[in-house]
């Protein structure tokens, strides 16, 4: 009789533990669920990363997905765009072969040929520029140049521009071709001209090609 008494207090026991364990785990499902309810659903404008991945639902993961992939096209985009501009930067303004290269060189030049100097001023007077336009800053004007790849493959670089000093006004024109194979453009000529004045030449390859070939004369022979 004692047992069976024993079983029968215990049965009642087991009962309740388990009628209040059922109760609490509704209860955290419950609030697990009017939690994940209550939240601002996901999309691709609002979605600042917060919420756990295995937290989202497919539609969510959709938007999140297209969220980052935009986002990492704008990178690359910006990456290019970096990459291109320094490309261009680099061909226009630092590379030995650039226009702003050369202009440079030839600047270089006309400021230290004596001269120039006799025909424009002091050295630290003579500026250079491009052509002009309407706005008054010098250094904004276009610098006019070309570049062409004759039948031969040999390629020309062609510029002019102007320089103006103390004294007088000229228009400085080069001319330099860079054959086939060759990484450096050579100078064809470098020359100034100066209104009311002979043109003078800085660089003349062909004129010192002429003198080459035409030689000396000695007792009425020419000489090669």
């Amino acid at each position: 009789m004692l047992s069976r008494h024993r079983v029968l207090l215990v049965k009642p026991y087991n009962i309740l533990r388990l009628s209040v364990s059922s109760d609490r785990y509704a209860s955290s499902s419950s609030l697990g669920t009017s939690s994940a309810s209550s939240r601002k659903q996901v999309t691709v404008a609002n979605d600042d990363g917060r919420v756990q991945w295995q937290d989202l639902s497919t539609r969510e993961k959709a938007a999140r997905t297209t969220q980052q992939t935009f986002n990492f096209a704008v990178v690359l985009a910006g990456f290019v765009g970096t990459g291109l501009v320094a490309y261009f930067l680099y061909q226009e303004v630092f590379a030995s072969d650039s226009k702003t290269t050369h202009f440079n060189q030839a600047v270089d030049q006309i400021r230290s040929d004596p001269e120039v100097l006799k025909l424009l001023g002091s050295r630290k007077t003579i500026k250079a520029y491009g052509e002009p336009t309407s706005n008054k800053w010098a250094r904004a004007r276009p610098i006019a140049s070309s570049t062409q790849k004759d039948s031969t493959g040999l390629e020309h670089f062609r510029m002019h521009f102007n320089v103006e000093g103390s004294e007088r006004k000229g228009v400085v024109s080069l001319h330099m071709v860079k054959g086939p194979g060759f990484p450096n453009y050579q100078y064809r000529f470098l020359a100034l001209d100066v209104p009311g004045f002979p043109r003078h030449y800085l660089e003349n390859a062909n004129a010192l090609k002429d003198k080459k070939s035409a030689g000396f004369r000695m007792l009425g022979v020419q000489w090669r």
